[in-house]
């Protein structure tokens, strides 16, 4: 098992690819794919699929560059839109539609992105069990991100404003 350096969790070791600017270990990138296509396939563990797009990108910044400071600023406030505002997951995915047409500013990342991670979600054993877990994730790294809430929330209003 490998430590993924972003979101702490263990993994599998695996030679295998990486995102090109969500930084993780192969084996973090691997049973995210993993998770992904569970979604995909199955109806039933696809009702949390925006929070699971979310937490990923959020608990694996990367480094300051202007792809990086788009993803990280879209799936934060998704992340607010959801579990703050409760709005529906397709009225986040329309928000971020709204907001990749805006600049943002990199938001230095917590040391610490949460204590929860994509292995719980990988261990789930069944389709409500996994949108359980994949919703304990995404608050985890919604609360990682405290610091910069405000940010979010401003950032927020003046998307829906445009």
């Amino acid at each position: 098992m490998i430590e993924c350096f972003s979101c702490k969790g263990m993994y599998p070791e695996s030679n295998g690819p990486t995102h090109s600017y969500m930084k993780s270990s192969q084996g973090c990138w691997q049973i995210y794919g993993e998770i992904l296509a569970r979604e995909y396939s199955d109806v039933a563990y696809w009702k949390n699929h925006r929070l699971t797009v979310d937490a990923y990108a959020a608990q694996h910044p990367g480094v300051e560059s202007a792809q990086s400071i788009q993803s990280v600023a879209v799936h934060l406030m998704s992340l607010y839109f959801v579990i703050e505002e409760g709005r529906p997951h397709d009225v986040a995915t329309q928000l971020i539609k709204k907001a990749t047409k805006q600049k943002f500013y990199w938001l230095q990342p917590p040391i610490n992105l949460g204590g929860v991670n994509a292995t719980i979600v990988w261990a789930s054993k069944n389709a409500k069990e996994h949108n359980n877990q994949v919703e304990l994730w995404a608050r985890s790294v919604w609360k990682a991100w405290e610091e910069h809430h405000e940010i979010i929330k401003k950032w927020v209003k003046e998307v829906e404003n445009t």
